[in-house]
């Protein structure tokens, strides 16, 4: 079943009016006390919304998720400035362990298998921390009811496994940990068209019928904008734009710089660019 643009619109706002999910604020992040690259990042996340932090490569949006969820401090990396805030708790602080405690559960750029495990024991990997067995059985009968291909391969050696089948097996395993807050990076890197829609298709089905609240980082606009409500876009660690769904895929910009569309309608190479022009309307 296709949702319009207009339609996931118009049920994020009214999701938007309850209190936000996740809120950073004014958020600043330096890698070795030195290299600064989020410069003032504000977003705002609502329970049970979609949202879509988009721009090209070096923008800062993997850098935004492991500010979340804590593995920036993996990576001597620090949140210098602002705040990061889930349901009242204060993340900048904490530890990546604790943060994933919370239900904030970041599915990484690539698709990091357990490659020598089989599918069922990477999916079982992802129920680590819980203690709940029968809740353990029927979250992983969820997850085959998602991606019915997991279910003929749990056996295989996940190595093995296109990737297509690697990404479905990364996104079940973080359903495995009962996620109140999944954060996607790049799930279309790589892959074929038929199986992005596949896979975006499951994750607008897990949002309205699993109640998961979703941030997804992307590069394919139009891809991610077809399931979220609401969207960011960043450029060189700032946020640049931001609005409605149906509001960026409507704004030239948009369309000309990340569609690759002038105002005329046709496709347009990014080399043709000269310059990147940005309107008053721009977070005025």
């Amino acid at each position: 079943m296709k949702t319009s643009v207009a339609g996931v619109t118009e049920v994020f706002n009214v999701v938007f009016e309850v209190k936000a999910m996740l809120t950073l604020s004014n958020v600043e992040v330096r890698y070795l006390d030195v290299i600064l690259v989020l410069k003032g990042v504000s977003l705002e996340v609502p329970d049970g919304g979609v949202v879509a932090l988009l721009g090209g490569n070096g923008a800062g949006k993997t850098t935004t998720l492991k500010a979340i969820s804590g593995l920036i401090h993996v990576e001597e990396g620090e949140v210098t400035e602002g705040s990061i805030e889930f349901e009242g708790h204060r993340l900048d602080k904490m530890r990546p362990v604790d943060i994933y405690k919370l239900g904030i559960i970041q599915v990484m750029e690539g698709r990091r298998t357990l490659e020598h495990l089989t599918v069922e024991q990477n999916l079982m990997a992802g129920a680590h921390l819980r203690m709940d067995s029968a809740g353990v059985k029927r979250h992983l009968q969820m997850v085959y009811g998602y991606f019915p291909p997991l279910l003929k391969l749990r056996h295989d050696t996940a190595g093995w496994l296109s990737g297509g089948e690697q990404q479905m097996l990364v996104v079940g395993r973080a359903l495995m940990a009962r996620p109140k807050l999944m954060m996607l990076d790049e799930p279309s890197l790589g892959l074929g068209p038929l199986i992005v829609r596949e896979i975006f298709d499951v994750f607008r089905r897990l949002n309205q019928e699993e109640k998961v609240t979703i941030l997804l980082v992307e590069q394919n606009v139009r891809i991610a904008l077809s399931i979220a409500g609401y969207g960011y876009i960043m450029e060189n660690g700032r946020i640049m734009l931001k609005g409605t769904s149906s509001e960026l895929l409507g704004n030239e910009d948009v369309a000309e710089f990340y569609l690759g569309l002038t105002l005329s309608g046709k496709r347009r190479s990014y080399h043709d660019v000269k310059h990147y022009k940005r309107r008053k309307r721009w977070l005025g």
